[in-house]
């Protein structure tokens, strides 16, 4: 991936990610021929979440989101399947910190339940 604003969105949600859980762990998974980069994951007692890099967003999916409160409507995509939730940020798209450090917090402790 070049060094646009996808990567300082990467970059971006990996912090917060961390924030919310510092225990948390990352690696990186489906390296393939059309991403050789492959797919940040992130753990903690299961699957919280992964990054995903497109043209036009960086797609972050909550591999258990249907199961979770989200007051400030932080997921926009993903809404209609079974089990997970995404949030797809766009080039400019300004993302509440606090409420989606508030997530993942939450997508931990669902996973620790």
């Amino acid at each position: 991936m070049s060094n646009d604003w996808r990567t300082a969105t990467i970059d971006g949600l990996r912090a917060l990610i961390l924030r919310a859980e510092p225990g948390i762990v990352e690696e990186v998974k489906w390296r393939k021929a059309s991403n050789p980069d492959g797919v940040p994951t992130f753990s903690a007692d299961g699957l919280v979440c992964t990054l995903e890099t497109y043209k036009d967003k960086v797609k972050l999916t909550f591999a258990r989101g249907a199961a979770l409160e989200d007051p400030s409507g932080l997921f926009n995509a993903s809404l209609d399947a079974g089990t997970r939730r995404a949030i797809d940020v766009r080039e400019g798209d300004e993302l509440d910190g606090d409420a989606f450090v508030e997530l993942v917090r939450e997508a931990v402790a669902h996973n620790r339940s």
